[in-house]
């Protein structure tokens, strides 16, 4: 019904049929409109034309182009317009002063689409022209979260203002991995002044306020301080930076004092852990893991335990906990956890009860592989659209297989190893989403069950587990292109039902079953693809095995508790020393 009448409006548009005045742009372009339709969708005309009625029934706007005022009468007409990356900054215009609020939306939502390190800068400042709060404030996290990137390629970045760059240097949310990209991004903003300003001192004065009250300085290596910082002419030619960086000298040579230029930034994503078990009992706890300071903070406790060997994800800001097992029955059950609300939503149930089941997110579903039940070990597999709340079955796997890792490379599903009646499996396979089969890929060199398994650098990433014998730390990879397997460097430590996940470009493992006997682990280490080695990182706050690892998750998708934020506050404040 709505299209039909839309349509019909559009018809009297275009025929210029029952209009009753014009509208004049560009000069001497005019276009016969209805004032009844441009009251319907806007304030500014219906102020326009109940308090300055014209007797020649045409009103000017000389300045808005003829392109630009169809569109909008377009929209006018049937609330919808074609919105462009070459007209939208046009078209906002446009649409704020003509008060058109639902186009003004749809040329927002273009801009938040669009946002990358060149343009967002010049977004965020048009959003604080117009006072549009929710896309200043997304333009501004785009900008604190990619922060390196946009100051080396962003042209805007060197014609911000003093108060502008001060006003991000300042924020804890402001994600760099070291801080001397801060200190060399302003030096950039400073020698990018005209060369007349500099002669005449119109920096100085906000030399120290930038580069000695914003930069933590604390946060920086003592050797950068000492041999790159200190001896910058920007430094060595203004008493107050030297000063201050004497005075920050000294404060690295003390303990047990309070320092606020410490205070560590934020990073835009973080490593969650969730479930498992915790001395030898199901858990009901969510730990955080900060890159910046190399802590874990626990930042949820459930009303109850999470299932026993159930698998955890993440998909569009909720956490969901699937299938399982209470201790008596094995669960088909799905639960969700909104990480905005902290609240919990039982959503549709798996078609079988599967434990030790394997599950991905692609394309903005989730796949639910294997696992096994009282009675058997599954070949079969599901997929859950969210939106829909229903689970529907796909092409079973080759091959029955519980407890194996999953991940998504590509636009297919990869699973890997498992057990099948009690003996680990060396076949791996993958799915293909547009053919709903599965295919065969050459086996594992080693048999793997409570493995992890990731795509890293374009690969598949199987990493650890336990081969019928003991406990391992071997990492193999296998390359879709060449179709074959090689190793990486093992782990650290031997373990198997760990956490996996990939921040900031390397691959986290964390806690897991180790030894024979199946002894709880607290351990945590990442491995850089670039190095092919591992670290060793801060361990969890307690031994933890079968736990999922979740990542991309950023502080703002996760309102915490009032004491859980106040204690990961707390220890990004803390102490350099």
């Amino acid at each position: 019904m709505n299209t039909l009448r839309e349509n019909a409006l559009k018809e009297l548009l275009l025929e210029g049929t029952l209009c009753d005045t014009v509208i004049r742009v560009g000069g001497d372009v005019e276009l016969k409109v209805h004032k009844i339709i441009l009251c319907s969708c806007s304030s500014y005309f219906r102020d326009l034309f109940c308090s300055k009625p014209s007797a020649l029934q045409v009103y000017s706007f000389p300045d808005v182009s003829p392109n630009i005022m169809k569109l909008i009468l377009e929209f006018a007409y049937t609330r919808s317009a074609v919105v462009t990356e070459g007209n939208v900054l046009e078209l906002l215009a446009g649409a704020d002063r003509f008060a058109i609020t639902d186009l003004i939306q749809a040329c927002c939502v273009l801009l938040l689409q669009k946002l990358c390190p060149n343009n967002c800068i010049n977004i965020w400042r048009l959003a604080q022209h117009y006072q549009y709060t929710d896309l200043m404030g997304k333009a501004l996290q785009y900008i604190l979260h990619h922060f390196e990137e946009v100051a080396g390629v962003s042209a805007e970045f060197l014609q911000l203002s003093v108060e502008q760059l001060a006003d991000l240097l300042e924020k804890d949310e402001l994600n760099v991995k070291q801080e001397s990209s801060v200190f060399e991004a302003v030096l950039q903003w400073i020698n990018f002044a005209p060369e007349e300003q500099n002669t005449v001192g119109f920096y100085k004065p906000f030399i120290s306020f930038l580069v000695f009250l914003q930069v933590r300085l604390l946060l920086m290596p003592t050797d950068y301080l000492v041999n790159i910082v200190s001896k910058h002419n920007l430094v060595r030619n203004n008493l107050q930076c030297v000063n201050i960086l004497i005075s920050n000298m000294k404060s690295l040579q003390e303990t047990n004092m309070e320092k606020p230029l410490a205070r560590t930034r934020l990073p835009s994503h973080y490593l969650l852990a969730i479930g498992g078990f915790e001395d030898n009992f199901p858990t009901d706890k969510i730990e955080l893991y900060n890159i910046r300071n190399d802590s874990w903070v626990t930042v949820h406790k459930s009303e109850k335990a999470f299932p026993e060997f159930c698998s955890c994800l993440y998909l569009s800001g909720n956490i969901y906990c699937v299938g399982g097992s209470d201790g008596d029955h094995y669960l088909s059950s799905v639960q969700r956890f909104d990480l905005a609300t902290q609240t919990w939503q039982e959503v549709g149930s798996m078609h079988v009860a599967r434990c030790y089941v394997s599950v991905v997110v692609l394309d903005g579903c989730i796949y639910a592989m294997g696992g096994c039940d009282k009675y058997e070990t599954h070949a079969s597999a599901e997929q859950f659209d969210p939106d829909t709340n229903q689970w529907t079955l796909i092409a079973p796997m080759h091959e029955p297989r519980a407890d194996a890792g999953s991940a998504t490379l590509h636009g297919k599903v990869y699973v890997c190893g498992g057990f099948m009646m009690d003996e680990p499996l060396f076949s791996a396979e993958f799915y293909n989403l547009d053919t709903d089969q599965w295919t065969e890929i050459t086996p594992m060199d080693t048999p793997r069950t409570a493995t992890g398994v990731i795509a890293y650098n374009d690969q598949i990433f199987v990493i650890g587990g336990y081969n019928g014998v003991r406990h391992i730390s071997g990492v193999s990879v296998y390359d879709p292109i060449s179709k074959h397997w090689h190793t990486a460097a093992p782990m650290l430590h031997c373990r198997s039902n760990f956490g996996v996940e990939v921040l900031e470009g390397q691959l986290y493992v964390a806690g897991g079953f180790h030894n024979d006997n199946k002894q709880l682990c607290s351990r945590v280490e990442r491995y850089d693809g670039k190095t092919n080695k591992w670290e060793v990182v801060e361990d969890l706050e307690a031994p933890r095995g079968a736990i999922s690892c979740c990542g991309d998750i950023s502080l703002f998708q996760f309102q915490m508790s009032t004491s859980a934020s106040s204690r990961v506050k707390k220890l990004s404040s803390t102490s350099w020393a």
